[in-house]
């Protein structure tokens, strides 16, 4: 069997405001830093957390269009595979791994100072973007769309943070 599988799913927040730039060829690629942060219990019963920083890519219009809406803060979901490559510093050969998003959902802003700890607070759903490259993204006027739009994607009482 030759098929693999290479998936996958992120539920963070962006870490700092996304970066759009132009290849040489003229095609856009949106750089994003996304913190995705996991709560659990120690030996000693104490509650900690763990935050790991993840470099996503998105190419063409799709990744230009994200460009105009999301901001440092923003609560995304990212479905994608992972893309390794490497480059030399310094005479040394270095990797770098990143996720290649296909899908990028808003969810709203992350949890913050002004945001209430019972989930929910501050969060506002929007579909993802669809369709081909011409695609890009639904307007921030856009309707919010129906709760079954969004499959077996938890609701904001059912993310264990």
């Amino acid at each position: 069997m030759a098929d693999g599988l290479n998936r996958v799913m992120l539920l963070g927040n962006l870490g700092a405001d996304p970066e759009l730039k132009m290849t040489s060829g003229g095609q856009a690629v949106l750089k994003l830093r996304l913190a995705t942060t996991e709560s659990y219990l120690d030996r000693n019963n104490t509650r900690q957390e763990r935050t790991e920083w993840h470099s996503v890519v998105m190419w063409g219009k799709r990744g230009e269009a994200l460009a105009k809406f999301l901001t440092k803060g923003e609560r995304i979901f990212v479905e994608g595979g992972l893309r390794t490559s490497s480059y030399e510093k310094d005479g040394e050969k270095r990797y770098r791994t990143e996720i290649n998003a296909t899908n990028v959902i808003l969810i709203g802003r992350g949890r913050g100072a002004g945001d209430s700890a019972g989930g929910g607070g501050g969060y506002e759903r929007r579909a993802p973007a669809r369709g081909g490259e011409e695609g890009g993204g639904r307007a921030p006027s856009a309707p919010a769309p129906a709760a079954e739009d969004f499959g077996d994607f938890p609701g904001d009482d059912e993310i264990p943070f």
